[in-house]
């Protein structure tokens, strides 16, 4: 066994990734205060080639250094936008046709493995800030929240590793590039 090397790999370059066919989600970080964790949420959504993220409120927005670090160059790839507000970015994706999902532990949470994407929706998925989760306006707005099941003392999971529990859970049940 042996790691394969870059071109092995095939990776797209940021030219092919941007007119690339895109999966159908977007994240919405509701003031995320870490750019270590925006930069990692950069990461992800390259990595699964989402649609597009969404930052709102105190996040920061690229260029910025601390981002730059753990994105390693996913803010060129990725689209993204700033919106002062989440809950004027969860009424722009839901006129767009998005279905809007919170991750957060609420009344009516449905278990994350739980959860059944209808075939071709539109995804948009809201993360909270690190101490405070989403913003308690924004949850009657939302069409549902979701829930990583969690078994420990601790009640939460930092942002960006439940960014990847998420995206990488729907994406697989949404069967998104599976005849790539």
């Amino acid at each position: 066994m042996k790691k394969l090397t870059m071109p092995e790999l095939q990776r797209l370059s940021v030219e092919e990734f941007k007119v690339s066919e895109k999966s159908p989600m977007v994240v919405v970080l509701d003031n995320i205060r870490s750019q270590n964790n925006i930069g990692s949420v950069f990461r992800t959504a390259d990595a699964f080639r989402l649609s597009g993220i969404y930052l709102c409120g105190i996040t920061a927005t690229p260029p910025h250094r601390e981002i730059h670090k753990t994105a390693l160059g996913a803010t060129e790839s990725v689209d993204w936008v700033y919106v002062p507000t989440t809950l004027e970015a969860v009424k722009e994706l839901r006129s767009k046709g998005f279905t809007i999902l919170a991750v957060e532990q609420a009344e009516g949470s449905i278990k994350l493995s739980d959860y059944l994407p209808t075939p071709g929706e539109k995804l948009a998925i809201i993360f909270g800030n690190e101490v405070n989760g989403i913003e308690e306006e924004v949850l009657p707005h939302v069409q549902g929240c979701i829930e990583i099941p969690q078994y420990g003392t601790k009640h939460s999971i930092n942002i960006s590793v439940a960014v990847g529990i998420v995206i990488w859970e729907l994406f697989n049940k949404m069967n998104i590039f599976k005849n790539k």
